[in-house]
């Protein structure tokens, strides 16, 4: 679990002028926050949408004092700062919460693969007292990806834009995956309404083919809904993959 920032400030969606900045109002007054996700998020900012905005502690480099933290549709928070899945899978590795992952110790962030950066490498480690351990699994590469968008049938699709940079990250997980690694592509679905995932073929065609090929050829795919609050943010249950038929 992660805790959100404790004074966050409600306000309502006005503008996204560009990709890394909404105007928002509250009390009349307007707000400009910066927001990290450069995803097109337009089934969310909808003029008048409900959002929380982080007061931030340091100005160093920046032109706003705010955040756009989660935007709440209905009954649903979702997170809409792409940093937070990468903290989310580390949190919830070190505590032994992922399923799949739970005979590794280690974990390195951003390392270099081919002409790629990966989020993770997992490795065996060793036990307590130092001991190595006693299975021998291959370093495990992963790359997380965050989602916000889900259907009306609560399908989460990834990606809301097209991504040439995803289908990169695939084809590298192909590569480590043809060289005896374990590779897997992990996507954090930001708010906990989704039942199922699926690639969004009709925005992203050539990543969702990319997906289907990297599934066939061992890449091992993950997709996990959060519980996110106005306190706390939580890596929740795995959902079903649902990937395209040839």
């Amino acid at each position: 679990m992660i805790k959100l920032p404790a004074c966050l400030v409600k306000a309502t969606f006005i503008s996204r002028p560009n990709r890394f900045t909404v105007i928002a109002a509250r009390d009349g007054q307007r707000l400009t926050a910066f927001l990290a996700d450069p995803g097109r998020l337009t089934e969310l900012l909808q003029p008048g949408a409900e959002l929380y905005l982080a007061p931030v502690t340091s100005w160093q480099g920046r032109k706003t004092a705010l955040d756009v933290a989660l935007l709440r549709q209905g009954d649903t928070f979702i997170s809409l700062d792409s940093r937070l899945p990468n903290r989310l899978f580390a949190v919830a590795f070190q505590a032994g919460r992922l399923e799949p992952f739970k005979n590794y110790r280690e974990l390195q962030a951003e390392v270099r693969a081919g002409s790629s950066r990966l989020d993770f490498l997992l490795r065996e480690g060793k036990e307590q007292g130092g001991r190595p351990v006693r299975r021998e699994l291959p370093p495990c590469y992963v790359e997380v990806k965050s989602v916000t968008l889900v259907t009306d049938d609560r399908v989460a699709l990834f990606p809301d834009a097209p991504t040439s940079r995803g289908s990169r990250h695939l084809r590298e997980l192909m590569a480590l995956r043809s060289e005896g690694y374990r590779a897997a592509m992990v996507f954090i679905i930001q708010r906990e309404d989704a039942v199922s995932f699926a690639p969004n073929g009709a925005t992203d065609p050539l990543f969702a083919r990319t997906l289907g090929e990297a599934a066939a050829a061992g890449v091992e795919i993950y997709a996990y809904r959060c519980h996110i609050t106005l306190e706390a943010a939580d890596l929740g249950d795995p959902v079903a993959i649902r990937l395209p038929k040839e």
